[in-house]
């Protein structure tokens, strides 16, 4: 990164060019930086960078911060960032064979996933994707307790059968569901020791189909 001076001398040449490339100086550049000159000389004898100041400059010129601090040319930066996508994360949201219903109110963040990881799970749209906690071992060994898993919403269709985040009065679960012939489906947990139930089709509401999880090491 720059050091203060550099920074400051290419904000000079910066307002240089906007004053048709007259000469520049600290009260110039106090101005631009919303300062009394003699803050600047302050700042300046302590050799640190005001980054508020230098952020509020470079937002009045979408110039981009990178460029100014490191010479990063924001093609690069777009390249870098453009490799991942943003997940919707509830991070304090878990679903089980119970344990209350998916509430968007919940508070949520954003993790940032490699977009060929995506790829490969055959998802077009991460805007459609959110992730939840797995609770429990009834889904284990194909989902492990404490594992986070990737819902897909836009793919709610149960008829094929495969794995979904479920919502009933019981709360919230995650199972394999084989639909049935009849009214109703069969909801399976991948662990032997968890019995089979059968629920009426229309007793539930399909948040949407898990298509990856990540999990810890044993």
């Amino acid at each position: 990164m720059k050091r203060l001076k550099e920074v400051f001398d290419t904000m000079k040449d910066i307002i240089s060019s906007e004053l048709g490339e007259k000469k520049v100086y600290d009260k110039d550049l106090a101005k631009a930086l919303g300062v009394h000159q003699t803050t600047l000389a302050t700042i300046k004898k302590r050799g640190k960078i005001p980054y508020d100041r230098v952020l509020d400059f470079c937002a009045k010129r979408k110039i981009s911060i990178n460029w100014l601090l490191y010479d990063q040319v924001i093609d690069s930066i777009r390249d870098e960032t453009e490799k991942f996508a943003r997940i919707r994360y509830f991070n304090d949201i878990y679903a089980s064979a119970g344990g209350g219903a998916f509430n968007y109110e919940e508070k949520s963040e954003y993790i940032s996933i490699d977009k060929k990881i995506l790829e490969h799970l055959g998802i077009n749209n991460a805007k459609e994707i959110e992730a939840i906690n797995v609770l429990g071992e009834s889904m284990e060994p194909t989902l492990k307790d404490g594992s986070v898993v990737f819902i897909d919403k836009s793919d709610k269709s149960i008829k094929k059968g495969g794995i979904f985040v479920l919502s009933s009065n019981d709360g919230l679960f995650i199972k394999r569901v084989l639909y049935g012939i009849g009214e109703s489906c069969d909801i399976i947990s991948d662990n032997p020791a968890y019995p089979i139930q059968t629920m009426p089709k229309g007793s539930f509401e399909v948040i949407g189909k898990v298509i990856g999880s990540v999990s810890r090491l044993s």
